[in-house]
C-alpha cells in the first residue's frame, strides 16, 4: 500500500469509528440490558444511556483506524489475479487479521460481494452512499445471525463471579440459555441489535469510504514535492 493509501485509511477508519460510537453507543446500551438476566429495568432501563460515550468515542479512533489499516494492508499483499470464487476467502482473512470475531468474518466478505455485484450490475464502482446501503445490509445480516454469540458474551460479563457462566466459557453459557428460556434466549435483543449494527453499518463503512475518497483525491491533486 502507497503512502496516501496507508494515510487515507488511518485517518477514514479512525473518523469512521468515531461517527459511529458517538451516533450509537446508547442503543447498544439499550441491547446490552435487554440480553440481562436480570431484566431491561432492573439492569437500568433507559437511565444513563449516554453515559461513556465521551470516553468510547475517544478509544474507537486508534482501534478503527488499526482495523483498517490493517485490512486494507492484508487486501493488498493478497491481492492476485486468481480465481474469482476466492476473493471472498480474502476479505475473511483481511478481516480476521483486523478482527478475529465471527461478526466481523460475515459483515466484511458480504460487504465486498454486495459492492462488487452492484458495481457489477451499473457498471462502475459504487458511490460512498452506495457502500454505506451494503454495509447496512451486511452489518444486519452478520448481527442477525452471530446474535447468540452477542448473548452469551453479555452473560458472561454480568455473571457473578465464582458461577459456572463467569468462567468465560461461551458453549456453556449458550447451553444455560437454551435451557432457561430456549430460542427467544438465545436471540435476545436481535432486533435492536441488528437496526443498531445495520445503521452502523451505513455509517461506518460509508463514512469510511466517503473520507478515504476525499482524502485520495486531495492526495492526487497535491503538487508533487
Amino acid at each position: 500500500m502507497d503512502q496516501p493509501g496507508f494515510v487515507a485509511s488511518l485517518v477514514a477508519g479512525g473518523v469512521a469509528g468515531v461517527s459511529v460510537d458517538l451516533i450509537l453507543f446508547p442503543l447498544d446500551t439499550v441491547k446490552t440490558r435487554l440480553q440481562s438476566p436480570q431484566g431491561f429495568n432492573k439492569a437500568g432501563g433507559f437511565r444513563g444511556i449516554y453515559a461513556g460515550v465521551p470516553s468510547t468515542a475517544i478509544g474507537s479512533f486508534p482501534n478503527a483506524a488499526a482495523f483498517f489499516i490493517t485490512y486494507e494492508y492484508v487486501k493488498w499483499f493478497l491481492h492476485s489475479d486468481s480465481a474469482s470464487y476466492l476473493i471472498p476467502v480474502k476479505h475473511m482473512l483481511a478481516a480476521s487479521a483486523g478482527e478475529v470475531i465471527p461478526f466481523s468474518l460475515v459483515q466484511f466478505p458480504l460487504w465486498e460481494s454486495l459492492k462488487a455485484l452492484w458495481s457489477w450490475r451499473q457498471d462502475h464502482v459504487v458511490d460512498s452512499w452506495q457502500s454505506a446501503v451494503c454495509g447496512a445490509f451486511a452489518g444486519g445480516f452478520a448481527a442477525a445471525v452471530t446474535t447468540p454469540l452477542d448473548v452469551a458474551k453479555t452473560r458472561i460479563m454480568l455473571a457473578k463471579a465464582g458461577s459456572s457462566t463467569a468462567n468465560g466459557n461461551v458453549f456453556s453459557a449458550l447451553h444455560g440459555v437454551w435451557r432457561a428460556q430456549g430460542l427467544s434466549g438465545l436471540f435476545a435483543g436481535v432486533l435492536p441489535r441488528m437496526a443498531a449494527i445495520s445503521l452502523g453499518g451505513f455509517i461506518f463503512l460509508g463514512a469510511y469510504d466517503q473520507t478515504r475518497s476525499l482524502l485520495l483525491g486531495l492526495g492526487k491533486e497535491s503538487p508533487a514535492v
